[in-house]
């Protein structure tokens, strides 16, 4: 990630008209997926599509939250960082907790829910991430928007595959393995922005 964003280097702040226009796109998308995909979880059992509703509303906070800083000062939009990597450590340890539990919860997810719901959310996903790829380097806030869409794309990808496999092993093993590789997606993710966020924070202590 270390190529300039339209020219504007790796400090690109998001002040951009059609940057704006772009992310509310994406907000709307996601917030529709996130209950498509929440609904057909619990429909089909499967941990993988809540998993990955889980991460749509994640990214709809986050992208919520980098339209209402873009602009701020530094320091205000570092600590909007440091928030958005905590909620998705959360996440990523609340999708951990819930794929432990279901080992033990007997039951096979409906492979062919799984699979139709996360080809519509792939479509989704990849419209935002064509739509957010010009932009996809600068400063914490904005970097977390494309970690968060990124995310997405390989989420349902892995979802697809999950189907595929609790299709051919008539088991929940596949659904529970992705679930946990995904919670390990927010949590390296979430990583990565609160330690850019907290390096930009402090460097605006030391200004």
């Amino acid at each position: 990630m270390g190529a300039s964003c339209c020219g504007g280097g790796a400090n690109f702040e998001g002040l951009s008209p059609d940057y704006k226009r772009r992310l509310w796109a994406v907000i709307g998308l996601n917030a529709s997926m996130f209950f498509v995909e929440m609904v057909a979880g619990h429909l089909a059992g499967s941990r993988a599509l809540q998993a990955d509703a889980l991460d749509f509303l994640g990214d709809s906070l986050t992208y919520g939250m980098s339209m209402a800083v873009i602009g701020a000062p530094l320091r205000v939009r570092a600590s909007a960082a440091l928030i958005k990597g905590l909620s998705l450590l959360a996440m990523g340890l609340w999708v951990f907790g819930s794929t432990i539990y279901t080992v033990f919860v007997l039951g096979v997810p409906q492979a062919q829910v799984m699979g139709a719901i996360a080809f519509l959310a792939l479509a989704a996903n990849m419209a935002s991430v064509l739509l957010l790829v010009k932009y996809k380097d600068g400063d914490a806030n904005v970097r977390s928007v494309w970690l968060c869409s990124r995310n997405d794309a390989i989420g349902n990808v892995a979802v697809m595959l999950a189907a595929l496999g609790v299709w051919g092993t008539q088991t929940g093993w596949p659904d529970v393995i992705v679930a946990a590789l995904m919670a390990g997606l927010f949590t390296w993710s979430a990583v990565q922005i609160l330690t850019q966020g907290l390096s930009e924070w402090r460097s605006t202590m030391a200004a």
